[in-house]
């Protein structure tokens, strides 16, 4: 045997226990490893071995690519929720604003009396929680 064959010794799937396939899969649930990342680190050779064992074995629901895809973009830094945090407040903000607007005018082109129900509907709701 030359030291090539000695370096580089191919493995068959019969070669994974139950339990190395749910070790690696945990690791990649939990975010420790990209499924690449583990075929790399283990020398696991077939492309989609670990992908099935993911499907098989794993806790998440595999089979909508498109939620691990938002389930990565989940993970942000502290500056980026802020950032985002902020950008949904000013979009709530300006809601408020055209709200407003929109039963300003309907009070004053249809005499609606939007504003006065609603306040008072307000006022009572919060004489309730009070009580």
């Amino acid at each position: 045997m030359t030291t090539a064959d000695k370096q580089r010794v191919k493995r068959t799937q019969r070669d994974y226990t139950l339990g190395f396939k749910l070790a690696v899969v945990e690791q990649i649930e939990k975010g420790d490893f990209t499924y690449k990342q583990a075929q790399t680190a283990y020398g696991i050779q077939g492309k989609s071995t670990v992908l099935v064992w993911l499907r098989k074995h794993g806790k998440l629901d595999w089979s909508n690519p498109e939620s691990h895809a938002l389930m990565s973009k989940t993970k942000e830094t502290p500056a980026q929720k802020i950032k985002r945090l902020e950008r949904e407040l000013e979009e709530l903000r300006l809601k408020d604003i055209v709200k407003d607007e929109m039963i300003n005018i309907m009070d004053e082109e249809y005499g609606a009396g939007l504003r006065k129900k609603y306040i008072s509907e307000l006022s009572r709701r919060q004489d309730k929680q009070r009580r």
